[in-house]
């Protein structure tokens, strides 16, 4: 019996973390997040988090992912709207074929910073369960939130609350 209830807590507290990414303040709020570095497109080498941003939204994505073609227009929008304002998106692909992720991003493409991780070490790092998964770190490094998977009922919810981050609301 107590095996059963165990489990069904752990499915309890797994269903909330993911329905509910934005609900409440999880117990890994203000957790400082890895200090890494990826590849863009170039091959340049870049830190992952902007030392010039008040907030960075990282969004972990792979070129297989459904919601990931639904979030890829909308982080263009949300780019265009707070970009001014100290966001910072960097959109992390965790294809191990780069040319996956290059066939995605012609027919998806991006306005905002793209960074490539094919062994993902940074979602390991992150502790990502699902995909998308996407992390608000302020300027101290510290997490302020995470969701996973991408709806467009999810949007309002995410800008609100990057708003609110951004002391805009």
């Amino acid at each position: 019996m107590s095996d059963l209830l165990t489990r069904r807590q752990s499915l309890q507290g797994l269903a909330l973390w993911v329905g509910g990414g934005l609900a409440a303040t999880p117990a890994w709020a203000g957790e400082s997040v890895p200090a890494l570095s990826l590849p863009k497109a170039d091959g340049s080498v870049v830190p992952l988090l902007s030392p010039t941003s008040k907030l960075t939204y990282v969004d972990f994505w792979a070129s297989w992912c459904g919601p990931c073609r639904q979030s890829f227009p909308w982080m263009n929008k949300l780019h265009q709207r707070f970009k001014d304002k100290g966001l910072s998106i960097v959109a992390v692909n965790l294809d191990a074929k780069r040319a996956d992720a290059d066939r995605f991003l012609a027919e998806m493409p991006a306005q905002f910073t793209v960074l490539f991780d094919a062994t993902g070490r940074s979602a390991r790092e992150f502790q990502v369960k699902g995909m998308p998964s996407s992390m608000l770190v302020n300027a101290q490094r510290e997490l302020v939130w995470r969701h996973t998977g991408f709806k467009e009922s999810d949007a309002a919810g995410i800008e609100t609350r990057l708003a609110q981050a951004l002391g805009l609301a």
